[in-house]
């Protein structure tokens, strides 16, 4: 999806007709944090995944993969990370899951 998780979030709540006020009131935060999560002023706090899955009745995992692309794609940016150093990256990571296989 190209939009950043924020975003997203705004996208649900205009789709499911809730006001700043009313979706901000259901995740347990104030409508001026909630602008700036839908902004990018500010993150979502992953904490509160389960709370908006249930919310806009969304599988956890797929807004958890939603959240954490956003994340990684945040860190890619804000570091300037170039397409070799992101090949490094995932050889690492794969090398961390082959270490995960061998300690099963």
């Amino acid at each position: 999806m190209n939009t950043t998780f924020g975003e997203y979030i705004r996208l649900l709540r205009n789709k499911n007709e809730l006001t700043l006020t009313q979706l901000a009131a259901k995740l347990n935060l104030d409508s001026a944090n909630l602008s700036k999560i839908e902004n990018g002023k500010r993150d979502f706090d992953e904490k509160r995944l389960p709370k908006l899955a249930e919310i806009f009745k969304l599988d956890l995992t797929e807004l958890r993969n939603e959240y954490v692309t956003d994340q990684i794609g945040k860190h890619i940016y804000e570091t300037n990370c170039t397409k070799q150093l992101l090949q490094v990256a995932e050889e690492k990571a794969e090398y961390r899951r082959t270490l995960k296989e061998k300690a099963l």
